[in-house]
């Protein structure tokens, strides 16, 4: 009988230390590196109008969005790259790393989905700092906020409706959200 290969522990330091000169971004999860999956156009899409309309509306505030290229430490041992992160007033963390988000969203696909609203989520709704997590699905035209005001209960958001993240002041319509974005439900949208 032959057994599968562990994989090799990695310290945060050894993690953090190899993650800045990869050309492959990487989560890690106690101790073990897991390199990300390639995004498609519309997660491209997505995220890129997300991150744009909360850029402009928070230009002259306080708080920053950020890409998927920035580092997020969930744990003492866990660091993961949300697709939009946002920021506010002192940043927690280093040059490396935040700690202390507002609003963190995410993209779903297929190969993601499962990770996003599991151990991802568990590891966000902890965070202190949270106010709002956001799951952008990109096959089809569905949006949930989970907010700590309400319990962290989820609300869905479609075509024809706005969004308002408290955390950070601003109304986003699903419309905006998903400008350009090519899936049956924008298709259809656009043709009434």
């Amino acid at each position: 009988m032959s057994l599968a290969k562990q994989p090799d522990f990695l310290s945060v330091e050894a993690f953090l230390a190899g993650e800045k000169l990869s050309d492959t971004r990487h989560e890690y999860v106690d101790g073990v590196a897991y390199a990300m999956a390639g995004s498609n156009v519309n997660h491209n899409l997505i995220s890129g109008n997300v991150y744009r309309l909360l850029g402009n509306h928070l230009a002259n505030q306080s708080c920053t969005p950020f890409t998927a290229g920035m580092l997020l430490k969930t744990t003492q041992t866990r660091f993961r790259y949300p697709d939009v992160a946002v920021f506010c007033d002192e940043f927690a963390g280093n040059e490396n790393y935040l700690e202390n988000p507002v609003l963190l969203v995410e993209m779903l696909s297929h190969s993601t989905r499962q990770n996003d609203k599991g151990s991802k989520l568990t590891e966000y709704l902890a965070l202190p700092s949270l106010r709002e997590y956001a799951l952008i699905e990109q096959d089809f035209v569905e949006i949930q906020v989970l907010r700590r005001r309400n319990g962290w209960r989820p609300e869905n958001y479609y075509l024809g409706q706005s969004i308002t993240f408290e955390s950070v002041g601003a109304t986003l319509t699903v419309e905006d959200i998903y400008h350009k974005v090519n899936n049956s439900d924008v298709r259809d949208w656009l043709e009434q």
